[in-house]
């Protein structure tokens, strides 16, 4: 019988805060039984194990990054619809470190297409509307623009950016600038 008040949701939400913690390579469904005070064997009636666990905590970070990217984009377009999603991103990753790992957690091909992850292409793909774009290049942009994203936030969060001058918020400032400066004048293919 599962203990009152144990659920799998409260689970996932009590791994996503451990995970901002100590880091979601940490989370374990042992170390949570700790914290819920049970044994391990109860929590296996919510979860089947570790990897389960983690699937779950990424699907709740990418749910919550695609609410916080749509209510960034209303009424946006282009450069500021740009800067403002790329804020969501960076902003999230200092809000919630692990679950910002976990939202890069590998999925399994059926769970990534029912993910908000789709929800992610598709805001992406949006933003670049204004840059009137077609594919591949449309593609090829928000392979950029998330290697752009994910590259910088990995980078400062491992302090790579503290040392040294410019601070960088300026930095990523114009990182911006010069995204939308390449996306408004996207190279054509050879």
């Amino acid at each position: 019988m599962a203990r009152a008040g144990v659920t799998t949701e409260r689970l996932t939400r009590a791994g996503a805060e451990l995970a901002d913690e100590v880091g979601f390579e940490q989370v374990t469904v042992s170390e949570l039984a700790r914290r819920f005070d049970v044994k391990v064997a109860s929590l296996y009636s919510h979860v089947k194990n570790s990897h389960d666990l983690k699937t779950r905590i990424a699907l709740l970070a990418l749910e919550e990054m695609a609410d916080r990217g749509a209510a960034a984009l209303a009424g946006r377009a282009g450069k500021d619809a740009l800067a403002a999603f790329a804020d969501v991103y960076r902003d999230y990753a200092r809000e919630h470190p692990g679950r910002y790992t976990a939202a890069r957690f590998r999925l399994d091909p059926e769970a990534a297409a029912a993910s908000a992850g789709v929800r992610h292409a598709q805001m992406m793909r949006a933003i670049l509307r204004g840059y009137d774009l077609s594919e591949p290049d449309e593609t090829h942009a928000v392979r950029l623009l998330g290697s752009a994203f994910h590259g910088y936030v990995s980078l400062e969060a491992a302090g790579s950016f503290s040392h040294s001058a410019p601070d960088a918020q300026e930095s990523w400032s114009r990182i911006v600038d010069a995204l939308d400066a390449l996306l408004r004048n996207w190279p054509a293919a050879p």
